[in-house]
């Protein structure tokens, strides 16, 4: 019995693994409305973490996948890179917006249509090693406005 109470005892010091201890805030989240056929869209959203967190991944049931994206301009030409992960550090905005970071979604189920709303799951890790999944629900429209 004496055991099984240290044991029990022991698990109450052990910290948490699996998840990040505050989530990261999202504001001014939003997708580009896409033409019928389109396959390709793009969300935008400023992300702030209040500690060191990272961006490994992103997913959605309207797009077979969904890559980190940074467009820059390079001796007067466009280019756009895809990223493997997005660096938050803590306390610091990360604006993705148009020009700039992104998300493309490729391989869209459908259209994504003015007035509707786009689910995406942003999969995220701290520097600890801890992860977890956040949902943001991202209005549809034209532009940012």
């Amino acid at each position: 019995m004496g055991h099984r109470l240290f044991a029990c005892l022991m698990l109450l010091f052990v910290p948490l693994t699996g998840m990040t201890a505050e989530p990261v805030s999202i504001s001014h989240a939003w997708a580009r409305a896409t033409a019928p056929g389109q396959e390709v869209g793009a969300a935008y959203m400023s992300l702030k973490s209040p500690v060191d967190t990272t961006l490994t991944a992103i997913s959605s049931p309207a797009a077979e996948s969904i890559e980190i994206h940074q467009m820059s301009m390079n001796k007067g030409v466009m280019e756009m890179r895809m990223m493997e992960s997005l660096p938050l550090p803590a306390g610091k905005v990360v604006d993705l917006a148009p020009g700039g970071f992104h998300l493309m979604l490729f391989d869209l189920k459908k259209p994504l249509e003015v007035g509707e709303a786009l689910t995406i799951t942003l999969s995220l890790k701290d520097k600890a090693g801890n992860t977890h999944a956040q949902k943001v629900r991202l209005p549809i429209r034209v532009s940012d406005d």
